[in-house]
């Protein structure tokens, strides 16, 4: 996880690169093999031909390249102003665009260097090899122009919304245990040694993108201390800001063994974050309540994905702030979410920016409502303070009987068919 997080900026480019790299070496190398190898094997377009369709691939392939970055502007622009400026890095990073621009940039480059040996040394042969690899790459890149033109209906805000919460589902998955999982025996408290090192941030803000946990574990366990981090994953961390914590009686820690550990970056990741993929949905859904768009619409849209997420969230166990070694002692303390901070997170905006909408009220409640009657005992008493919440905003927000009476109902549409679910005590 924490080299993903960390090489997600250099993929972009690198793919590319690779493509270029391979299109030159290939170009170079190829058809000299053949010119020598196989001197028989040369193709029946004529040389004068030949230059003008190398030459029109190649100056073909650069307007290409071209449109390919005004699409990659296009969504850009348009996902940051429809629906939040934190999607646009993960539109952006779409692997289909970095592979487009590597075969686009690769065809212009192999053309080139197959026009060189068009005509080679005055002999008037087209070698057969540049013919046929041109061709091939021309199919390719007419496939991946497809292929980009399909991904512009990634912009449809269901798909968008499908996407965001699709990165949430993966982190729950790969984060959380099932909630019948038995807690760690144990005691969780801090040793009786005082604190022997603190390590600080230095240099410009950024962002704690991921832990590795296993590292952690293994530093603390070969030292017989605790380490105990002060930021949890999704918190900006400043100049001097305290990082984490060495609890020891020992030595201090080397910091070349700790830093690596800890992924910073400029922004959020969806990495062993799942509140962030929540707070996209929340943004999208805030956005759509906002008076220049009003759309709720797309508010309950997101409400679903919503909705999902705090279900499966509500059947894991959340409680994950400590680990241990092989012995079972404990080696490593985190912050991560509670169940209340994923429901202020999903309820708390949406219901003050949504509180006029009727549609989006009836959803929220429906929400609330389902998932008492979804999720285990133990995460009903934080969902009836919210369900108690979202009736004083109705009393609050609707002064007309009537208007109070409808927002009041539950619908999993929002204003499709009202309905009462039964929930067990």
């Amino acid at each position: 996880m924490l080299r993903k997080a960390r090489g997600t900026y250099f993929k972009a480019w690198f793919i590319p690169l690779m493509y270029a790299g391979g299109a030159l070496v290939f170009g170079f190398t190829v058809p000299r093999l053949a010119y020598d190898l196989l001197p028989g094997h040369v193709s029946t377009v004529s040389v004068n031909a030949a230059i003008g369709l190398y030459s029109a691939i190649a100056s073909g392939m650069i307007a290409l390249t071209g449109i390919v970055f005004s699409l990659t502007f296009v969504m850009v622009q348009f996902s940051a102003t429809a629906y939040s400026p934190r999607l646009v890095l993960w539109i952006s990073r779409d692997p289909v665009i970095s592979h487009a621009i590597g075969v686009f940039t690769a065809t212009f480059l192999y053309a080139l260097a197959a026009l060189a040996w068009v005509d080679r040394g005055g002999s008037g042969r087209v070698p057969l090899v540049g013919v046929v690899v041109v061709g091939l790459l021309l199919i390719v890149s007419v496939m991946m122009f497809i292929s980009l033109i399909q991904r512009l209906g990634m912009l449809q805000v269901n798909r968008m919304l499908i996407f965001t919460g699709d990165q949430g589902r993966k982190v729950i998955e790969n984060l959380y245990p099932p909630i019948d999982t038995p807690p760690s025996p144990g005691s969780t408290e801090l040793p009786q040694s005082q604190c022997l090192q603190t390590l600080l941030h230095h240099g410009h803000p950024q962002v704690v993108q991921a832990v590795n946990t296993t590292m952690l574990v293994d530093t603390a366990s070969k030292s017989g201390c605790i380490i105990q981090l002060m930021v949890s994953v999704g918190d900006a961390v400043h100049d001097s800001v305290p990082i984490l914590r060495v609890y020891s009686d020992a030595s201090p820690l080397p910091e070349d063994f700790l830093r690596p550990a800890i992924a910073l970056g400029v922004e959020r990741t969806f990495e062993q974050d799942p509140k962030y993929a929540i707070r996209l949905l929340v943004d999208i859904a805030i956005r759509a309540l906002s008076p220049a768009v009003n759309d709720p619409t797309t508010a309950v849209q997101a409400l679903d994905q919503i909705e999902d997420l705090l279900v499966r969230l509500g059947r894991r166990r959340l409680e994950i702030g400590e680990f241990r070694d092989a012995q079972g002692r404990v080696r490593l303390l985190m912050l991560f979410p509670t169940w209340e901070d994923f429901l202020r997170l999903a309820f708390d905006e949406i219901r003050m920016y949504g509180a006029t909408s009727v549609q989006v009220m009836r959803r929220m409640k429906a929400l609330v409502n389902q998932s008492i009657s979804l999720l285990p005992q133990e995460r009903r008493p934080a969902l009836r303070y919210w369900q108690e919440r979202l009736q004083s905003t109705v009393e609050r927000t609707f002064s007309d009987t009537q208007d109070k009476l409808d927002a009041s109902h539950e619908d999993l549409q929002g204003l499709g068919s009202s309905r009462r679910t039964t929930v067990s005590s």
